[in-house]
This record gives C-alpha cells, sequence and structure tokens, in this order.
C-alpha cells in the first residue's frame, strides 16, 4: 500500500483510508512474497499477461481484492467485481452479458466474486461455462477453506492461492505509507509514536485494513504537541501526536479473529488438542486463553476436552478424564468467567501427565472388525442359561468362571467367536498406569500360552 494508487476522486479525504491507500501495481503491493514474489507463477502470469482463473483464499484485510485488482490493472482487462452477499443469479447474468459483449469487441474480462463461499451450488455452476469458454477469466476471494465452501467442478477449474495475514512489519510499512503518502493524513502533520505504532500493528492482528482504520481514528483523536512550532513548510500546522494512550483508546474495543463456524475455529482447537498431546501446558493455556478471549463457548471446549483425556491420555493416568468431566461440571455451576479456571487447570494436567492413545487404537481396530466380521454368534460356553431349555441346547457348558481359577484368571479360556480366533486390540504404553497393566496383561497371555502347550 503505497504512493502508486488509482486514480483519486475529489472529495477524497470522505473515502476510508484503506480504499485511498490501495496499491495499483504490483511493486506497491505489500505482503504475500510467497505468492508474487520474484519468479512465482502468480507474479510470471501478471508480467507476462497470461491469466488464468483463480481463487484467493486468506483472512480478511490480506490483499485479496487489491491483488485482484491489479491484476485486471497490469493485463488491462475489464474489472466486474460481485459480492456474493448481496448478489444473485440475475447480477451473474448481466455480467456475463457484459463479459460477452467485451469479447465481441476482442477484449478480457475479470469477473470478481468476494465471499465467493456465500454463493450456493447453482450460483457456482452458473459460472462454469463461461469460465470453460474463455468469456470471462474468474477471481474468487473467500476466508473460507475451498476445498470445503466451493464446488468440486469450480475448484478443478481454478488455481487456489493462500495468502497469509500480514506479518508486523509488513502493518508497520502501511501504516508508514498511509501517513506520509496520503494526502489528507500528511496534511495533518501527525507524528506517530514509536511505540503507538507497534501497538497499531500488533493489535491489526494481521489485517491491513484494520490498521489503516485503526490508524484513521487515531489521527481524528491526535493532540496537538504543544513543545512543537509551527513547521517551517507553512502549509503545515503544529504537529499532533498519537500516543500510546490514544491507540489503547481506540482499540480497547478489538477482537482477535475468530470465527466460531470457520476455518480459525478449526485450527485454533486443532493447536490446543495437538499441544495437549504433544505435553505442552504452556502452549495448551495459550490456544485455551486465545479461543476464550475470541468468543468461543468454553462448554465446547470442555466437551474437547474430555475427548483429549481419553483419546490421547486414557489409561496411562485414568485421573484425566475424570478432572475433565469435574471441570466441565464446575464450569456449568459457576459459569464465567470463574469456571474457565477450572477448564483451565484440566488442560494443565492433561498437558503435563503420561500420554496413551493405546485405548483410543484398540477401539477403532475392534469396531473395525465389529463392522465387519458379520453378525458371528456369540459361542456356546459365553451364553447365558437361565432355563433348563437352554442348558439342553448347551449355552453356558463348560464355562469356567474366572474367580474359581488360580489368580481368578482361567487360562487358555476363549471369549471371541470361534470364526475369529484370538485378538489383542489393546497394546498398553510403557507409561503410567498403562505400565503396570502392560505387565499384568503380559503375565495373563503367558498364562494363556502355557495353558495351550
Amino acid at each position: 500500500m503505497s504512493a502508486e494508487l488509482f486514480p483519486v476522486e475529489k472529495n477524497q479525504s470522505y473515502r476510508p483510508l484503506a480504499d485511498r491507500m490501495r496499491p495499483a501495481t504490483l511493486s506497491a503491493y505489500i505482503g504475500q512474497d510467497h505468492i508474487v514474489g520474484q519468479g512465482k507463477t502468480l507474479t510470471q502470469a501478471i508480467e507476462n499477461q497470461t491469466l488464468h482463473s483463480m481463487v484467493f483464499w486468506g483472512p480478511p484485510g490480506t490483499g485479496k481484492t487489491t491483488l485482484a485488482k491489479i491484476i485486471a490493472n497490469s493485463v488491462q482487462a475489464h474489472f466486474i467485481s460481485l459480492s456474493a452477499v448481496l448478489s444473485g443469479v440475475k447480477d451473474i447474468r448481466e455480467a456475463i452479458a457484459q463479459a460477452k459483449q467485451w469479447q465481441q469487441q476482442g477484449e478480457s474480462t475479470i469477473l470478481f466474486v468476494d465471499e465467493v463461499h456465500r454463493f450456493n451450488k447453482s450460483q457456482q455452476d452458473a459460472f462454469l461455462p463461461y469460465v470453460e469458454d474463455g468469456t470471462i477469466f474468474f477471481i474468487g476471494a473467500t476466508t473460507e477453506n475451498p476445498s470445503f465452501e466451493l464446488n468440486n467442478a469450480l475448484l478443478s477449474r481454478v488455481k487456489t492461492y493462500v495468502l497469509k495475514s500480514l506479518t508486523i512489519e509488513d502493518l508497520k510499512t502501511v501504516i508508514r505509507n498511509a501517513l506520509s503518502e496520503d494526502e489528507f493524513l500528511s496534511s495533518l502533520n501527525i507524528e506517530l509514536e514509536e511505540d503507538s505504532l507497534e501497538l497499531l500493528a500488533h493489535v491489526a492482528d494481521g489485517d491491513a485494513r484494520r490498521a489503516l482504520n485503526f490508524l484513521e481514528i487515531s489521527c481524528d483523536l491526535a493532540e496537538p504537541n504543544p513543545n512543537s512550532d509551527l513547521d517551517s513548510d507553512s502549509n503545515k500546522t503544529k504537529k499532533r501526536v498519537i500516543n500510546k494512550t490514544i491507540v489503547q483508546d481506540v482499540t480497547s474495543q478489538s477482537i482477535r479473529r475468530f470465527d466460531k463456524g470457520g476455518d480459525m475455529f478449526y485450527e485454533q482447537i486443532s493447536a490446543l488438542h495437538k499441544s495437549v498431546r504433544g505435553s505442552n501446558p504452556d502452549a495448551s493455556l495459550y490456544w485455551f486463553c486465545r479461543m476464550i478471549d475470541g468468543g468461543c463457548d468454553p462448554l465446547y471446549i470442555a466437551r474437547r476436552v474430555v475427548r483429549m483425556a481419553s483419546e490421547d491420555i486414557g489409561n496411562a493416568d485414568p485421573r484425566g478424564l475424570q478432572l475433565s468431566l469435574d471441570a466441565w461440571q464446575t464450569y456449568e455451576r459457576l459459569g464465567s468467567p470463574e469456571g474457565e479456571l477450572a477448564i483451565a487447570q484440566a488442560i494443565v494436567y492433561l498437558a503435563s501427565t503420561a500420554k496413551s492413545n493405546a485405548v483410543y487404537f484398540a477401539y477403532k481396530e475392534a469396531m473395525s472388525d465389529a463392522r465387519n466380521s458379520a453378525s458371528l454368534e456369540v459361542p456356546e460356553h459365553l451364553r447365558n442359561a437361565p432355563t433348563k431349555f437352554m442348558k439342553e441346547l448347551g449355552y453356558g457348558k463348560d464355562y469356567r468362571y474366572a474367580h474359581d481359577e488360580e489368580e481368578a484368571f482361567a487360562a487358555g479360556e476363549t471369549y471371541f467367536p470361534d470364526e475369529m480366533g484370538e485378538k489383542e486390540y489393546y497394546q498398553p504404553v510403557d507409561r503410567g498406569l498403562e505400565l503396570k497393566i502392560k505387565q499384568k496383561l503380559d503375565r495373563l497371555r503367558q498364562l494363556n500360552t502355557q495353558s495351550k502347550t
């Protein structure tokens, strides 16, 4: 976001700063070096003016719309912009009709669809024939994972580019450029203190639009510096300072990016789960707090923590499951914010204790056999025989009551259907309580082997 701007209309001060600072060329574009850096595929396509249809996937404020407009400028194509939130099939038809007219004149059209994931299947399908026959070059922008939100037919006809949140240094550059290059802001003679710049860049959370919106409001609140004289340039007034207090006031209601139904939601709960599994209580706490700060329902996290206790701790430390259930119940009784501490306690415990996924994998393997082994009959010796008739049929015959056996174990007894043979799903790990469980099961399996020989 730099001085190379789209033509500026009159009364530009009434246009949002983010719009006024939108770059018009690739050289002025900030960030996304992994897709528009030197020698990258998209860069070469723009430089060679060889268009293709594409989808930009990334968080808000990372330059998706700007990049689409830069491409249109660079290849001298007409640019039609639709919002999937506001547009319908009628708007699509009108855009296609206009593109066909330009096509007959030998001119190209880029049809840009913002929030393309909001279009339903039929609306997405409406683009396909015109992408195929070259009537339009399609560029979609989305904050949601295209593999979940876009039709396979459309995805197969576009190349997906993943845009990333801007870095702190990128955002600092965006802010500095706005102060020095925007005609209106530069006339205000704003002085931005370094710690204020740092804070603005951090609270923007990777979003350039957000950074510029905060900056614009901060400029309105900037206070004259009593220690500065009139600028030597007679056209400039006394310097106005944006200090840290102003930035804190402007951004005090700022909420971190967290989409309760989108990718960021699942990315953060995945990070929490994997941090617990990886025995890192500090990272686990961080992701828990990120989700709470972003507005996630603590009860959702509590349910997931119970799952973690079974999946990743299991019998290595059965106390983890009970503590997780207690945390869930504690939150239901205390509510927020007091109850969140109990969930944090459970998370820290699970992250710190011994890990085992032995039960998880044993369950999956046993479920697979149960689903694929048809309706195998229960062996007769394991069947209950409450009536004389059932006893005459052989139900329960030769069953060995374990408590009557040495070590309370009927060595050599079989408990699986005859057609399956013996299975060993559960393989305890050498950690926590499962170490003792493993030793016990090894002893019992040894007795089974001795009985058979």
